[in-house]
């Protein structure tokens, strides 16, 4: 069976069929090749709907989407769905990453909590277009914020974010460690018993 992903970004769909191929072999992911709609949602979870409806509207398949950030405790909860462009439109990571290192230069480690995000949305199509089914799974890392960037693996803030019960960054854990416990791979967890049902 194959299931769009709502991205054009070929390795998201690499790192999404490695993660079914050791669950459910039978499910093949293709990439969405139609047009992206705007993200104007105010959470991660209309934002992910938004894009698995588009794709799902556009192929006639399941869609899948999802939508991630950091949430930083002492920002309310920013960068959230503003991850990508917290440094402006460009989304630059490097700019993002150096402007919440000054954001947080004078907060005490006790207040330095964060957690990593991941929703993903689940759309099946019904007939005439219409939308039959809805589902959003959600994943979430806690941990803190290091004050300076530590490590070669990884991107976006993972220099920076220290996971619960860890003393490395995400930056000096290995891929492998990354993929087993991150937000997207619990989104992913809870998402099976949905994918399940189809």
């Amino acid at each position: 069976m194959d299931v769009v992903l709502a991205t054009h970004n070929q390795h998201k769909v690499d790192e999404f069929q490695r993660m079914l191929d050791e669950r459910m072999p039978q499910i093949r992911v293709v990439a969405h090749d139609g047009p992206e709609p705007v993200e104007d949602g105010v959470s991660f979870s209309e934002n992910a709907l938004l894009k698995a409806r588009a794709a799902s509207a556009h192929t006639g398949l399941v869609a899948l989407a999802d939508d991630s950030g950091i949430c930083v405790d002492i920002l309310g909860g920013a960068p959230g769905i503003f991850s990508a462009r917290w440094a402006g439109s460009a989304h630059d990571s490097a700019a993002n990453l150096a402007l919440l290192i000054d954001q947080l230069r004078d907060v005490h480690r006790e207040h330095r909590g964060a957690s990593f995000a991941c929703h993903i949305a689940l759309v099946v199509p019904g007939a005439d277009g219409a939308t039959a089914r809805e589902h959003v799974v959600v994943g979430e890392w806690p941990g803190s914020l290091a004050r300076e960037p530590r490590g070669e693996h990884g991107f976006g803030y993972d220099p920076i974010f220290v996971p619960e019960g860890e003393s490395r960054t995400v930056a000096q854990l290995s891929p492998e460690e990354k993929n087993r416990v991150s937000h997207r791979a619990r989104a992913f967890e809870a998402l099976i018993p949905v994918l399940e049902t189809l």
